[in-house]
């Protein structure tokens, strides 16, 4: 999953914790690489929890829920055009995604491109 911000990937990461933070906008779950991180207020853009106001959000089987309280579904929306991100950066929008995971895919499993199993 890309940067929603600049659509930047997260390469392999090595063991420990990841300097990527992870957020909740507009009901989907979100990456946040390290160089929008230090760019901007990067929290303004994420949804938050109605009852503590944290933008500790995840997103497990369908509920968002405050990693700070532990409130589920109670979560107030970012406001329109506030941090949206340049046209065609964010999340499924990245030109080339499903062409680079084919491309992943035919490495790992070693197949002749172009071929279908």
């Amino acid at each position: 999953m890309p940067c929603f911000r600049c659509g930047a990937r997260q390469t392999d990461p090595v063991r420990g914790v990841s300097a990527w933070r992870r957020g909740v906008r507009a009901g989907t779950q979100v990456l946040i690489c390290p160089d929008c991180q230090q760019a901007y207020d990067w929290t303004r853009d994420l949804d938050r929890c109605v009852s503590c106001g944290s933008t500790a959000l995840v997103r497990i089987l369908g509920e968002t829920q405050c990693r700070s309280c532990g409130a589920v579904d109670v979560v107030v929306p970012v406001p329109p055009g506030v941090g949206t991100a340049p046209r065609g950066v964010a999340g499924s929008m990245v030109p080339g995604l499903a062409e680079d995971v084919q491309a992943a895919l035919e490495r790992v499993l070693r197949r002749q491109p172009g071929r279908r199993v």
